[in-house]
C-alpha cells in the first residue's frame, strides 16, 4: 500500500491528575485546540487569570507543578488495520510523558525537543482506540533528577533546568516570566505503510567556482528490492532533473547530479540577489510499480563559508560570513521564542515578525539557545525572504551535566534537529550553546582552552564534552553547515571576552562595567552576536499589562517592576538616563525617554561597527546582532519590538543604520598641554570625522554635504564635496576641526551647542543617507523653545504620510496619534534640521491628528 498519514487532532480532553486548584478529581475538559498545552486550555476555559496581566503570573505557578492527562478516542479504518505497518508519530511532547494506547504503555518521553515513531499495529483494534498522554511536572521531575546528580551553576531560572531537555526560558529569564508549560505541543499522527522513506538528505554543494552538484541520499524503513525515482524542479515548477529506475537493493540508496552553469540559480541573502527555492521529489515503488512512499523536500543552492583569516592592520582574525564568494556585513537580531505559549504561534505571526526584520534592513537572525529549535514555518520563511539564520543548540547560560542518560537524550535531539534543518539555505551556522563558556569563566571552572584532547566529563565543566565532541560529530556527520562551539566563542586558545577572535557578546554597556554607549567603537569585536539596551514598549502595551489599574501607572509600580525581569534594571535604566538626559517620571515621559535612550544606544553601535567593515582583509567588525528583536510576553526588555509587534523607536534607528548607504560622524575633543608641568595650561580642539558605508557591490559616487547649526543663534556654516563610496565597505570621507567650535583654553569655556548634519546626495539630489550629530550628553543642552523650533507636521491629503519640517534642529522626534490603535509609521526617533524636511509614511491613522514628542519639547 502507499504510505498514508492522518492527524489525530480531534476529540481531545484533559484533566488534572488528582484534581486541585480548578478541576475536581476525575473532571475532564474539552481541549479547544490541538496541538496545545495546559495553560492555553485553562485560559480558554477561563479557569486561570491571564498571567500576562499585572502580577497574575504568580497566581498560575501551580499549573507547572501539577500532573496532567490528555486523552482522545479514534477509530481505525479497515485500511489502517490491514496495513503492514502502523505507527503513531509524536512530533513533540512537553516534556516528561508516558503514553498509553488501549491501556498499554507504548512510550516514555523525556525531552521536549525530540519526536517519536512508535509501531502500534499489534495494539490497534477495530472500533474505538483510546490514546492517553500522562504528563509529570517538569519542574518537580527536574528537581528530583537534580537531587540524584549535582546542583550546577547557572544564570537565570531554577538550577534544575540544567537537567531537563525542555525550553529553558520556561523557567524564567531576565526578560521572561516563569511559565512551565506542559502538554502535546506538536502534532500527533497515525501513519500506515508497507515501506517508508525514513530519512531523506538533499545535499546541494556549490564550489568556489560556483559550480553546483546535488547529492540525494535516502534510507528506507526496511530493506527490500525496490525502485526509486528522483525529480528536481526549479522555482517555477519546471523539472530540471528526472531520474528513474534507481535500483534500491538494501535499505538505502543515493544519487549525484551535476548541474550545468545554465541551470544554476543561486540563493542569496536579502539585498544581494534572489532567493530561488528548488524542490526534490523522491518516490519509492515496488517491483510491480506500485508507489510505496513519496517525499518532497525544498532546498536551495548556495555556498556559505565562515572566514577566519588574519587581518591587515589589526591583531587577531576575522569572523565573517561569505555567501557565494561575497563577504557580507551581517546586521541583524537575536530571536527568542515569540510567545510563552508556543502553540499559539501561527505561520502568519512568524511571517509578520520576520517581515519586520526584513523591513528593518536586517539580514541575519540568531535563534538563541535558551528557547526551542524553531517551527518549520520559521525556517521556510527565512529561506523565502533571504534571512541568514545563526542556529544555537538548546543550551543556555549554564554548567550543564554530561552523565550518560543526559547525553543520550542530547544526541537524539541533535541528530533529529540537524536532519530537520540541514536542507534550509538560510541556516548558515550551528553554535553549541549560548554563553556556557562564559559561565565557566565567571565561576572559574576547569577550562583550559589549550586542551583539545581530554574527555572533560570528569571535570566540573562536563558539558564541554557535548560542545567539543558530541555536537560537532553530529553536525559533521549529518550536514555541511559550519559548527561553532558556542556563542560567544573565540577559539585559538582565547577566552570569550577576547575582541580579536570569534564572536563576542558585548554587555559592558548595560551589564558589566556599564560603559557609556559612546564607547561602542572601543568595545567592538570581530562579530558582535549580542549587545543591547533596554527600553519601555509602546504606552499601549504598558496599559495592557496594567490591566486598567490606574494606581499602578507609574514607572516604579509593583506591576511595572514585575514586567521587567532584568537584575538591577531600575538602577541601570536610571544610570543611563541620568548620565544623558533631563527627564521626568510620569509614565508617558518615562516611556519616551527610555525609548530614545535605547534608540540612540543601538544606532550608535551599528553606526560605529559598520565603519569597521573596511573591505577585504580589513573586516574588523563583520556583524552585529542586537539583543533582541522580540518578546515572549508584554514586558520592558531589550527588545526592539514588543510582544504585539509594535516596533520601538530603536527599531527605526537601526533600520536607518543598515540602509545600503549610510553616513556617520563622530566628534571628539583632543587636548594638548604645551606646558607639561601645568594643569591650567591646555587647549581643547573638537575634531569631526565623517565616513560613509556602501553595502552594494558597486562603487557609488555622491555629494557629501555637511551643515553646522548653532542652537543658540541663527549661525550656520556648510560645505560639500564630491565623494566615492567603495563597494562593500566603509569609506572615510572627511576629517578636520569642527567648524564654528573655537579651541577652548579654560575650564569655564563652554562649547557652542553645535548640531552637525551630514547627507549623501545622489546626482539628482535624492538623499541617499543622512545623520545629525548632536553635542552630548543631551542633559547639558539648553534646547530652543518649542516656538523657536517651529516643528511642523503636515499631513498628506490621503492621510498616508506626514512631512516634518522645522526652523531649528530637533532631536528625537517620536510620532503618535491618540487612541487605542497604534498607527504604523515608517520612521521614528527622527532628528530634523532646517532645510531638510522628511516625509514619514503612516498606516492606520484613520483621520487622527499626528502628535510628536522630542527632546526639549516642554512636556516634561
Amino acid at each position: 500500500m502507499t504510505a498514508a498519514s492522518r492527524e489525530l487532532h480531534d476529540g481531545w480532553m484533559f484533566s488534572q491528575v488528582g484534581g486541585g486548584e480548578v478541576l475536581k478529581d476525575g473532571e475532564w475538559l474539552e481541549a479547544t485546540s490541538f496541538p496545545t498545552t495546559v495553560h492555553v486550555e485553562l485560559l480558554a476555559h477561563k479557569k486561570i487569570p491571564d498571567p500576562f496581566i499585572a502580577l497574575r503570573e504568580w497566581d498560575v505557578q501551580w499549573v507547572g507543578e501539577a500532573a496532567w492527562t490528555f486523552k482522545t478516542t479514534f477509530t481505525a479504518t479497515p485500511a489502517e488495520l490491514a496495513a503492514q505497518n502502523v505507527d503513531l508519530v509524536f512530533e513533540g511532547l512537553d516534556t516528561f510523558a508516558d503514553v498509553e494506547l488501549n491501556g498499554k504503555h507504548i512510550l516514555k518521553n523525556e525531552s521536549q525537543f525530540v519526536s517519536h515513531r512508535v509501531p502500534v499495529k499489534d495494539d490497534l483494534k477495530a472500533g474505538d482506540n483510546t490514546l492517553v498522554l500522562k504528563f509529570e511536572s517538569a519542574f518537580r521531575k527536574g528537581r528530583e533528577i537534580e537531587s540524584q546528580h549535582e546542583k550546577f551553576k547557572l544564570w537565570n531560572g531554577d538550577s534544575s533546568r540544567l537537567h531537563v531537555r525542555k525550553a529553558q526560558y520556561n523557567y524564567g529569564w531576565d526578560w521572561g516570566p516563569v511559565l512551565m508549560t506542559t502538554g502535546p505541543w506538536k502534532p500527533i499522527r497515525l501513519e500506515t505503510y508497507d515501506a517508508l522513506i525514513a530519512d531523506l538528505d538533499i545535499r546541494p554543494r556549490v564550489d568556489e567556482s560556483l559550480n553546483a552538484s546535488i547529492d540525494v541520499t535516502f534510507a528506507l524503513s526496511k530493506p527490500g528490492t525496490n525502485v526509486a525515482s528522483v525529480a528536481i524542479r526549479d522555482p517555477e515548477g519546471k523539472t530540471v532533473i528526472d531520474q528513474t529506475n534507481i535500483s534500491v537493493k538494501s535499505s538505502s540508496a543515493s544519487a549525484n547530479f551535476k548541474l550545468s552553469a545554465g541551470l544554476v540559480e543561486l540563493w542569496w541573502p536579502v539585498g544581494y540577489g534572489k532567493q530561488p527555492v528548488y524542490e526534490a521529489e523522491v518516490a519509492i515503488t515496488d517491483a510491480a510499480g506500485k508507489v510505496l512512499d513519496k517525499k518532497l523536500q525544498k532546498f536551495a543552492l548556495r555556498r556559505a563559508v565562515i572566514v577566519q583569516d588574519e587581518l591587515e592592520g589589526q591583531p587577531g582574525r576575522s569572523f565573517l560570513f561569505e555567501i557565494n564568494n561575497v563577504r557580507m556585513f551581517c546586521g541583524g537580531s537575536n530571536w527568542i521564542p515569540a510567545d510563552s505559549f508556543l502553540t499559539t504561534m501561527t505561520r502568519q505571526r512568524y511571517r509578520d515578525w520576520l517581515q519586520l526584520l526584513i523591513d528593518g534592513n536586517q539580514n541575519m537572525i540568531r535563534v538563541w539557545g535558551g528557547g526551542i529549535y524553531e517551527a518549520d514555518d520559521f525556517y521556510d520563511i527565512c529561506d523565502e525572504l533571504g534571512i541568514m539564520v545563526w542556529q544555537d543548540f538548546m543550551f543556555g547560560c549554564g554548567q550543564y551535566p554530561a552523565y550518560d542518560s543526559f547525553t543520550k537524550l542530547v544526541e537524539i535531539e541533535a541528530e533529529q534537529n540537524v536532519k530537520r534543518l540541514r536542507h534550509h539555505p538560510s541556516v548558515v551556522i550551528f553554535a553549541g550553546n549560548n554563553e556556557d563558556y562564559q559561565v565557566a569563566e565567571s565561576h572559574n571552572l576547569e577550562l583550559d582552552y589549550s586542551d583539545e584532547t581530554s574527555d572533560f566529563r570528569k571535570t566540573n565543566f562536563p558539558a564541554r564534552w557535548i560542545y567539543e565532541r558530541l555536537l560537532p560529530d553530529v553536525v559533521q556527520r549529518l550536514c555541511d553547515i559550519h559548527y561553532h562551539r558556542s556563542s560567544p566563542y573565540s577559539g585559538y586558545g582565547k577566552p570569550t571576552t577576547d575582541k580579536t577572535y570569534g564572536d563576542l557578546h558585548q554587555w559592558n554597556v548595560w551589564h558589566g562595567s556599564q560603559e557609556p554607549w559612546h564607547n561602542w567603537d572601543i568595545l567592538a569585536g570581530r562579530f558582535v552576536s549580542e549587545f543591547g539596551m533596554e527600553g519601555y514598549p509602546d504606552i499601549r502595551t504598558v496599559d495592557y499589562w496594567l490591566g486598567g489599574d490606574q494606581s499602578e501607572r507609574y514607572p516604579q509600580s509593583r506591576s511595572n517592576c514585575n514586567h521587567n525581569k532584568a537584575d538591577g534594571f531600575e538602577r541601570r535604566l536610571e544610570l543611563y538616563l541620568m548620565e544623558n538626559f533631563k527627564h521626568a517620571f510620569d509614565m508617558e515621559s518615562y516611556v519616551y525617554y527610555t525609548q530614545v535612550m535605547q534608540a540612540e544606544t543601538l544606532a550608535s553601535a551599528y553606526r560605529l561597527w559598520r565603519r569597521n567593515w573596511k573591505g577585504r582583509g580589513r573586516e574588523y567588525t563583520a556583524g552585529a546582532l542586537v539583543w533582541q528583536i522580540n518578546d515572549c510576553w508584554p514586558t520592558t526588555s531589550w527588545a526592539i519590538a514588543d510582544y504585539f509587534l509594535r516596533p520601538k523607536p530603536a527599531y527605526f534607528t537601526i533600520k536607518r543604520e543598515l540602509r545600503p548607504y549610510t553616513v556617520g560622524l563622530t566628534r571628539k575633543d583632543h587636548t594638548t598641554t604645551p606646558d607639561p608641568l601645568s594643569a591650567a595650561s591646555f587647549a581643547i580642539e573638537t575634531r569631526l570625522e565623517v565616513w560613509g558605508t556602501n553595502r552594494t557591490l558597486e562603487p557609488r559616487r555622491a555629494t557629501l554635504t555637511v551643515t553646522v547649526f548653532d542652537l543658540d543663534s541663527d549661525w550656520t556654516e556648510a560645505f560639500e564635496r564630491a565623494v566615492e563610496l567603495a563597494p562593500n565597505a566603509a569609506t572615510e570621507l572627511w576629517a578636520g576641526a569642527l567648524p564654528g567650535q573655537p579651541v577652548r583654553t579654560t575650564r569655564s569655556a563652554v562649547p557652542r551647542p553645535l548640531v552637525v548634519s551630514a547627507r549623501l546626495l545622489d546626482t539628482d539630489g535624492t538623499v541617499l543617507a543622512r545623520y545629525a550629530n548632536w553635542p552630548e550628553p543631551f542633559k547639558y543642552i539648553h534646547f530652543p523653545s518649542p516656538a523657536a523650533v517651529g516643528l511642523t507636521i503636515a499631513p498628506a491629503a490621503d492621510g498616508r504620510s506626514v512631512t516634518l519640517s522645522c526652523a531649528k534642529p530637533v532631536k528625537g522626534i517620536v510620532l503618535d496619534a491618540p487612541g487605542l490603535a497604534a498607527p504604523r509609521f515608517s520612521d521614528q526617533a527622527l532628528d530634523l534640521v532646517p532645510g531638510d524636511p522628511q516625509t514619514v509614511a503612516v498606516e492606520g491613522l484613520d483621520g487622527r491628528t499626528v502628535t510628536a514628542r522630542y527632546l526639549g519639547d516642554g512636556s516634561a
